[in-house]
């Protein structure tokens, strides 16, 4: 009895009580799901910005490979009374066929390869081409007027940056030469004008050169366009952009010769003519150009205030005297030249 009433009234301490195992880990886990859901939010944002990024300069690559270009509205007869002739010839590389005009000068063995823009056709209006090819004519020229592979009214080819073009020059050169022309000049405008100098370096054909507002892609100038109309950064937008030209032109742009352009002394003369206001194509390029020419015959206009490819439209008389006196000299030359071989190759 005394035992039992001893052990009744025996204080029993007890356990503390222990969170339940299964609550913890339960809250644990639910902690360890939420951290990578956010995880997984963040990276799925950052790829998505990403893939943003590189598809804006996919498209501004591609939209810079396939320029929207204008139809012909008008032909030399309709504009400036010319006779003309509706003409096919192959590119250089047998690539395809190009169409163009054919301005024959009764008696000349004198011809001008007009090579239009990026973005234009042969008509190039706002040079304006008509007015240029005509005066072209009436100094004795035959002229070629003639569409590049981006231009043309069917069958459209891509832009290069001037490495299919090029050899479209050349099959236009090579097409004049079958017409008769014994002294032949190129005549450039903006990447026609950059499609001109590359042509240069591989032709033995040309006799001068006119180059209006010179542009030659590369990376400074690529940039320099792109963000004329959209402040992206230089880094990684250039990286970004030399990746994906080869893969939607099938150009990369270490494809084009412009370190040796822009340091070659060409055997011929050539006139560079260019504007301090030119938002395409900065006129530093046309000076260092001009400053490589040793030709004794080359010349070079900088025009103070002047814009892309309008130096024409705003200095009209300056500009077809300089022209003139150019051509007058490029007749000079090839006299002289021609009866002094062993200087030629000077």
């Amino acid at each position: 009895m005394d035992l039992a009433t001893r052990q009744t009234g025996t204080t029993v301490s007890r356990r503390p009580k222990l969170p339940k195992q299964g609550s913890s880990s339960r809250l644990s886990l639910r902690m360890i799901r939420v951290k990578h859901i956010i995880v997984a939010l963040l990276l799925s944002i950052f790829f998505f910005l990403a893939f943003c990024f590189v598809s804006l300069h996919g498209y501004i690559a591609w939209v810079l490979s396939n320029p929207t270009v204008a139809p012909l509205y008008s032909n030399p007869m309709q504009a400036k009374g010319l006779a003309y002739e509706d003409v096919t010839f192959p590119a250089k590389d047998g690539s395809r066929m190009m169409s163009g005009w054919y301005i024959p000068s009764e008696g000349a063995t004198k011809t001008i390869v007009f090579s239009h823009g990026y973005g234009a056709n042969r008509e190039e209006s706002w040079v304006p081409m008509y007015d240029l090819a005509h005066y072209a004519h009436s100094l004795n020229f035959n002229v070629v007027m003639f569409d590049y592979g981006f231009a043309a009214q069917g069958n459209k080819d891509i832009a290069t940056g001037g490495k299919k073009e090029s050899q479209q020059l050349l099959g236009a050169i090579d097409f004049a030469k079958e017409r008769g022309a014994e002294e032949l000049v190129v005549w450039g405008f903006s990447m026609g004008a950059g499609t001109a100098l590359q042509t240069g370096l591989v032709s033995e054909d040309i006799d001068a050169m006119i180059l209006d507002s010179t542009f030659l892609l590369e990376p400074d100038t690529l940039y320099h366009n792109i963000k004329q109309n959209i402040d992206l950064p230089r880094q990684p937008s250039l990286a970004i952009m030399e990746m994906l030209f080869p893969v939607l032109n099938g150009t990369g742009l270490n494809q084009i010769p412009y370190a040796k352009v822009k340091s070659e002394d060409y055997p011929f003369p050539i006139l560079l003519m260019h504007g301090t206001e030119d938002d395409k194509a900065p006129y530093p390029i046309a000076k260092k150009l001009a400053a490589n020419q040793s030709n004794p015959f080359s010349d070079s206009w900088v025009v103070e205030g002047s814009h892309h490819e309008l130096l024409f439209r705003e200095h009209p008389r300056e500009y077809l005297r300089r022209v003139s006196a150019f051509l007058g000299n490029v007749q000079l030359a090839k006299t002289y030249y021609g009866n002094q071989p062993a200087m030629a190759s000077n």
